[in-house]
């Protein structure tokens, strides 16, 4: 640290009040020449830093003589605020300035014109879902979900589906281990609901991804969403069931649609039925959508099997239910004409775009 010669505190002479100006003139001169606020923050450090200039004559102070003290502060501490006063006003210009650079950057053009910004469609397949649980919900019934990754005991044994029936070829699962899998439809719903209100009566449908071992292609995929619905009550027989799929066509379809049942077989239901409904594109006379015969195959439905209803706590001589099945890319595929179930799943937004989009 400089420690000044006696000389330096005798002010008559002028000679600490001539290095103060020289000093000043030196901050002055630096603050000029900044031009930015980064360059304004090195000129701060030189001179009120630690070590810096103005700081070192703060130091000084102890070596001076007591009654030289307070004149040398005084003109120290004028020293200080007139540089104060100096960096306050170059900053707030380079602030301006600065301000004013990103204004001009960032201006915005209001003669340009606007454009159209979209969300997107909303998939068929989400449609098709909504409208099916609304008809639904309008019947009384409530929706159920349960787990996409199922037990194998509520997949297949509690739908009377045991490891050794032929009717598990027809549902080659993707398998976790040898008691879990990604479940294949989803009646596993039907039976924890059935578990949770043994004896009790139950009016459900559940809604939901399915996974089976496929090869994709136009008309069939490894992943596909059901609808399936579950009564349980007594003295429910085949008329409720074919009154209550009457009445869904009709809702989803037309006023004009009719349905036929045919004799199938499902291993949970007894009897078991397909339903087709009449061709909504020829009204029943026979087409290109029809192949001809003037019926489309619809959904699965039956009455439940006697023995899922005693598996699940139901007394199958006192208590009687009907389920039914619904594809819901199928019904989408009918509905909107769409020739190819992987449309679904490729999220194409041109295919998106032509179901209600959203400006």
């Amino acid at each position: 640290m400089f420690v000044p010669e006696r000389k330096f505190f005798y002010f008559l002479g002028g000679y600490m009040k001539g290095n103060l100006e020289s000093l000043l003139n030196e901050i002055k001169a630096k603050i000029a020449e900044a031009n930015s606020l980064e360059n304004l923050t090195d000129v701060f450090n030189i001179y009120y830093a630690k070590k810096g200039k103005i700081s070192e004559l703060m130091q000084l102070m102890r070596n001076i003589p007591n009654e030289e003290k307070a004149e040398y502060g005084k003109e120290v501490n004028a020293l200080k605020e007139e540089a104060n006063l100096l960096l306050a006003s170059k900053k707030q210009v380079l602030e301006q300035a600065a301000l004013s650079q990103q204004l001009e950057q960032e201006k915005i053009d209001l003669t340009l014109p606007g454009k159209n910004y979209y969300t997107g469609g909303i998939n068929p397949l989400f449609l098709i879902k909504d409208e099916i649980e609304n008809i639904f919900i309008g019947m009384g019934y409530e929706i159920a979900e349960g787990p996409e990754i199922e037990a194998d005991h509520f997949n297949f044994e509690l739908l009377n589906i045991p490891a050794d029936h032929p009717a598990r070829d027809m549902q080659d699962s993707f398998y976790i281990d040898e008691k879990t899998l990604l479940r294949t439809h989803t009646s596993p719903v039907q039976a924890r609901v059935m578990q949770e209100k043994k004896g009790q009566p139950i009016k459900i449908i559940c809604p939901g991804k399915v996974f089976r071992r496929d090869d994709d292609d136009a008309t069939h995929s490894h992943q596909f969403a059901q609808v399936e619905g579950l009564v349980i009550d007594k003295n429910i027989n085949m008329a409720n069931l074919k009154a209550t799929l009457e009445l869904f066509i009709r809702k989803m379809f037309g006023e004009k649609r009719e349905i036929r049942l045919r004799s199938s077989y499902f291993p949970f239901t007894e009897p078991s039925v397909e339903v087709d409904v009449s061709c909504f594109e020829c009204g029943g006379k026979g087409c290109s959508v029809c192949k001809g015969t003037g019926w489309i195959e619809i959904l699965g439905a039956g009455m439940v099997h006697p023995n899922v209803l005693q598996m699940n706590g139901y007394n199958p001589e006192e208590y009687q239910g009907f389920a039914f099945g619904i594809g819901i890319e199928r019904v989408a595929m009918l509905r909107y004409g769409i020739d190819d179930i992987r449309k679904f799943y490729t999220n194409d937004i041109r295919f998106l775009q032509q179901y209600v989009r959203i400006k």
